[in-house]
């Protein structure tokens, strides 16, 4: 099982979140000193000018470029994505549609720790930049140095942050859903987190929106016998990096075969290719799940059961199966796509849902950063055409007021519509 939450983790977010809400910014800088184990100045606590200056310059170029390509990438798949503006008239000269507006002011969590996800900017503030969000926060832990990577803090600039503070955590989710003395709440948090994040973007569901609840990462992999063993055991090893502990990675194939091979390569791999130990771990325990089925077909419902945040499609004609694949946050499909394309620099963002959301959620887009609002246009001869239906309703729900809304508008003619 993947449990959705952390129980513990829910008691801790509700107590500190509780604390932010009564006595405000003390009870931050509170929580920063008693988890993050670091004192910040009410100065300190966002990131200035300077220190954007001084990461421009301490980035290598070609990491800028590495940067750039992924934030180029994500910035255009966004673009073709968005959805147009569009009505129609009626045949009664009104019009009905849609348009949409960017949000005003977004958050976005960037988790630091073990692995500072200098791609989660992209992956989160391109999307909210290229909507036309003109205030982005970013909120990410500065640690006991106090410090936050240069590359980071480049990226955030280039993606259109336009304010960063040091602080993470259940904390960092208190600060933007709240705000406090000079810092206006934003309208919603996006990013993901470990538990104790994911406990406080639910609990401030409501006060603020939300993308989705994200958990630990995990991956299912469909592979025949053309897939490279090697290769896959590369790929579900990879989930393990990202350090919580509860990642998950599950190899499905038709081919015995390849499902030994790939064990063997697993094995090989953690212990001889990587230094974190984390990932020997991992691979060592329930984290890694191999399953041999009877055909690919029911390979795809065993993976829509498990419903993973990633799907790799390891197989020698993917295009089948991709009709057939219903619950998954992400498709990579073909022995050339690895799901760590997606993670840095392919196109999609990689916040996507996990834990078996996937069934009814889907990952973050550039839409979750806009409005859409519905346009209702109409002239006399709509209203009248619509008008024994809104009496209807009114009748049937006791709203005399809405029907007299409708109905006080034909008052003045020679003569009030009769109900058809």
């Amino acid at each position: 099982m993947r449990p959705a939450f952390d129980s513990e983790a829910e008691r801790i977010a509700s107590a500190i979140l509780t604390d932010i809400r009564r006595r405000g910014e003390p009870a931050i800088f509170a929580a920063i000193a008693n988890i993050e184990k670091v004192v910040l100045k009410p100065s300190e606590l966002r990131v200035s000018e300077a220190e954007f200056e001084a990461a421009a310059k301490a980035v290598a170029p070609e990491t800028k470029a590495a940067i750039e390509l992924a934030h180029d990438r994500v910035a255009d798949f966004a673009r073709r994505s968005m959805r147009a503006d569009w009505s129609f008239e009626t045949p009664n000269g009104g019009r009905l549609g849609e348009y949409f507006t960017p949000l005003d002011r977004v958050g976005i969590y960037v988790p630091g720790g073990t692995a500072p996800l200098a791609s989660t900017v992209v992956m989160t503030a391109t999307l909210a930049q290229t909507a036309g969000v003109k205030q982005i926060v970013a909120c990410t832990p500065g640690g006991r140095g106090k410090k936050i990577r240069p590359e980071i803090l480049w990226a955030m600039r280039l993606c259109g942050v336009t304010e960063c503070y040091r602080i993470g955590g259940i904390q960092a989710i208190g600060l933007m859903t709240y705000g406090m003395r000079r810092i206006e709440p934003v309208q919603k948090i996006v990013g993901p987190g470990n538990a104790y994040v994911t406990a406080a973007k639910r609990q401030v569901y409501g006060t603020v929106a939300l993308d989705l609840v994200a958990g630990p990462s995990e991956v299912a992999v469909l592979a025949d016998d053309t897939a490279n063993p090697e290769w896959i055991a590369a790929d579900l090893i990879a989930q393990a990096e990202h350090g919580s502990g509860h990642e998950r990675a599950l190899l499905v194939t038709n081919s015995e075969t390849l499902a030994k091979k790939t064990l063997e390569a697993i094995r090989r791999q953690a212990f001889e290719r990587f230094r974190r130990a984390m990932i020997a771990r991992v691979a060592d325990n329930d984290g890694i799940l191999l399953v041999v089925v009877p055909s690919l077909v029911a390979g795809v419902k065993l993976v829509n059961l498990f419903a993973p945040e990633h799907f790799e499609l390891a197989v020698r004609n993917p295009a089948p199966l991709i009709a057939k694949t219903t619950h998954a946050g992400a498709v990579f499909a073909g022995h050339w796509t690895p799901e760590s394309a997606g993670d840095f620099a392919a196109g999609p963002s990689h916040v996507l849902p996990t834990g078996g959301a996937a069934r009814v959620f889907s990952g973050l887009t550039v839409e979750d950063f806009r409005r859409r609002t519905s346009l209702v246009q109409f002239e006399r001869n709509d209203l009248l055409e619509t008008l024994p239906a809104i009496r209807a309703f009114a009748d049937i729900e006791g709203l005399d007021g809405h029907r007299f809304a409708a109905d006080v508008r034909f008052e003045d003619t020679s003569e009030t519509p009769e109900v058809v």
